[in-house]
């Protein structure tokens, strides 16, 4: 791995960390706020509800592109940026102030959507979208919820590869379905006729929009969910499963779902899990939230290093698995009996 490299991989580290911070910051706020989504979030009919969503929006947006579209998905998305924005900002002031930095976002998305400007978007889109969900989905249902988004995010991109079709219409758009991660201080996103993605992983942008009930779920590359990362070289386009030689790339690009969706889980076991909080200021984290986040980070670890070959990767199978493991072995090691964990005590 060349140097630059590895600052790329503790850039997309810090990203994905900024996001589940920020939604374990948000998740009491939200929820006295009264921004739970659902009446009953014990109800595993939730996640399903939601993959369904998912899969609907991924068949809209390939239409979209078939029939030159993409203007209208741009608008969409950054409508949802700012909206999930002001979710965020408001939690800090009150909501009619919070609008005045939320519609500063959508401006910037629109006016000059450099790399750093999608990347701010996205993390704040990212950590309000996961704590929304997170105190929305139980314990059951955001476990179903990563473990189905798994198996989807793997066949959209190893069988039916419709995710990498989604991922190349998603990334001349510059939204931030995906985040891009800059391998020097002079790359410029909007110098390049196209961030090419050679990218590692398509399908994630598409969970991303279902989560703001609108954003892609970046699995893979540039879907919401995002599972799969990228690189790119400006002006220089490639297809999504050629190689790239190590040292050539100028960015990698990850799918927002990839930060987003294993976050759902960290917050809900921040909301629901009877294990008791942890001494941490500002946020209210537990041990198995916490846990959730140290398998998030290793799974991505593993899925950097294989974005560096150059080849498009599903990132949920590693980030969600990781989260899901690490959830699980700090609820044992914070004495919450596995049935309890599992979200199934309610149903026995």
């Amino acid at each position: 791995m060349f140097p630059r490299e590895y600052r790329g991989v503790a850039f997309v580290v810090g990203l994905f960390l900024a996001v589940q911070l920020g939604a374990l910051a948000l998740v009491p706020e939200f929820a006295e706020s009264g921004y739970q989504a659902v009446e009953n979030p014990d109800n595993p009919a939730n996640s399903l509800v939601y993959v369904a969503a998912i899969v609907a929006m991924t068949g809209l947006m390939l239409a979209a592109f078939r029939y030159d579209l993409d203007g209208a998905i741009r608008l969409l998305i950054v409508g949802v940026s700012a909206y999930l924005s002001w979710y965020v900002f408001s939690a800090l002031v009150s909501p009619l102030a919070a609008a005045v930095p939320a519609l500063a976002v959508g401006a910037g998305l629109l006016v000059h959507p450099e790399w750093y400007v999608i990347d701010t978007a996205g993390v704040l889109m990212g950590a309000g979208a996961a704590g929304l969900f997170g105190i929305s989905f139980g314990l059951l249902p955001a476990l179903l919820l990563l473990a189905v988004l798994a198996v989807y995010d793997a066949i959209s991109v190893y069988g039916t590869e419709h995710m990498l079709s989604l991922a190349e219409g998603i990334m001349d758009l510059n939204i931030p379905v995906v985040l891009v991660i800059p391998l020097s201080l002079s790359y410029s996103l909007l110098d390049g006729e196209t961030a090419s993605e050679e990218a590692a992983g398509v399908g994630d942008d598409e969970e991303l929009d279902a989560d703001g009930e609108a954003v892609p779920d970046a699995e893979d590359a540039s879907d919401e969910g995002g599972d799969a990362a990228g690189s790119a070289e400006p002006g220089d386009p490639t297809e999504p499963g050629d190689p790239t030689e190590p040292g050539d790339r100028d960015a990698f690009f990850i799918g927002l779902g990839d930060a987003v969706i294993p976050t759902v889980l960290i917050a809900s076991a921040a909301t629901f899990s009877s294990a008791p909080n942890l001494a941490v200021p500002v946020l209210g984290v537990n041990l198995p939230a916490l846990l959730a986040m140290v398998g998030t980070l290793a799974g991505l670890l593993v899925l950097m290093r294989w974005v560096i070959q150059g080849r498009p990767h599903a990132g949920l199978p590693l980030l969600n698995g990781g989260a899901i493991g690490g959830y699980l072995i700090g609820s044992v090691i914070a004495g919450v009996p596995l049935i309890e964990a599992l979200g199934l005590a309610t149903f026995l």
